[in-house]
């Protein structure tokens, strides 16, 4: 009965105050409606939803009203604030780009900066910059870097040099290194292997596998390294091995007779040695953890296609991301939209890139 006689009274006072239903005083009313809506609406949803347009507009008809009248809107005045901020930062946005600057990256180039890192997950900047060089694409690491920090690919793990490194580059036009390392086959045989690597082109050489290192094998792998001495430009001075019990007395005479002054690292020095622990550490990394051994003459050929891969085609920071046996060439430069073919090696482990025939 109490909500009837307030309905009939409401309904009373109504018609005195707008008679014929027109006028200011109906759009008043009208006015008065719309806000009892608005507080229903706001009773039945907690947090309504606006879409970009709805915040524009919102947020410019309030620029127009009074702060007192801003208790009206769906949202709070810190809300409506944050919004016409949103609106400004978005206008100096679209003017400071365009501000001129350094031009973007082609499209094609993006593309195969980030094929590259996505096929090669083990290569740095640096090295994606030297296989771009190689292919005549001349592009910073700096913005290598920021295109794979934009696409959330982060970088490949670096490692600096030492002390000896630095000193041995410095004399390492006449110098060449060696040293075992040792590989375990499935069926848990150790093989060993020996290496030569050349300081100044850090070109590397296999001398052989094998599971006993004797004196006799070691000498003749001696014998056949140096048989092929006299065929570099500049004479070999020193050669740099450590205290391992393989490198017998008549090891060190095989090169003695060549001219070359055999030097011993310190006990218990790796560092001293570093170009082949280096090494050794490279083609474990990139080849030997990835694949399964099963015997000698499996490793020497994986060993050759690697070392093969290394000299020829794998850039190298010191040689100004230049290949060992690439030389100092002239390069041509390529087109952005040149077709590049992919040559796998090892089973696909290895990728090596080219231009495609037309």
């Amino acid at each position: 009965m109490l909500l009837s006689l307030v309905y009939l009274l409401v309904r009373m006072l109504l018609r005195l105050l707008i008679p014929d239903g027109q006028g200011e005083a109906a759009k008043d009313l009208e006015i008065v409606v719309l806000r009892h809506e608005l507080n229903v609406l706001r009773r039945q949803v907690k947090r309504p939803h606006f879409r970009p347009s709805d915040r524009a507009f919102l947020a410019a008809a309030a620029r127009r009203l009074p702060r007192t009248r801003w208790d009206r809107f769906l949202v709070t005045p810190r809300t409506l604030l944050r919004w016409h901020r949103e609106l400004v930062r978005v206008k100096w946005a679209h003017y400071r780009k365009l501000r001129p600057g350094r031009p973007p990256l082609p499209a094609e180039l993006r593309e195969l900066i980030l094929r590259l890192a996505k096929e090669n997950p083990r290569w740095g900047y640096k090295r994606i910059q030297g296989e771009l060089q190689k292919l005549g694409i001349k592009v910073s690491a700096t913005a290598i870097r920021k295109l794979l920090a934009r696409r959330g690919l982060g970088p490949a793990p670096r490692r600096g040099g030492t002390t000896w490194r630095q000193f041995l580059a410095q004399q390492a036009s006449g110098m060449v290194a060696c040293d075992f390392f040792t590989v375990e086959t499935v069926w848990l045989k150790r093989i060993y292997v020996l290496v030569f690597i050349d300081l100044a082109t850090r070109r590397v050489h296999l001398a052989g596998c094998t599971s006993n290192p004797d004196g006799a094998w070691v000498v003749q792998q001696a014998r056949n390294f140096a048989s092929h001495l006299h065929e570099r430009a500049e004479p070999l001075r020193f050669l740099i091995h450590d205290r391992d019990s393989k490198f017998c007395g008549p090891f060190d005479e095989v090169f003695a007779a060549e001219g070359l002054q055999v030097v011993r690292t310190p006990v218990r020095a790796p560092r001293a040695n570093a170009f082949c622990e280096r090494w050794i550490r490279t083609v474990r990394t990139e080849c030997l953890d990835w694949l399964l051994i099963f015997s000698r003459r499996h490793l020497e050929r994986v060993l050759k296609i690697y070392i093969r891969h290394y000299n020829r085609q794998r850039p190298h920071r010191a040689l100004q991301l230049l290949a060992p046996e690439q030389g100092e060439f002239e390069r041509t430069p390529l087109p952005v939209d040149t077709r590049m073919r992919r040559r796998d090696r090892l089973g696909g482990l290895l990728h090596e890139y080219f231009e495609a025939a037309a």
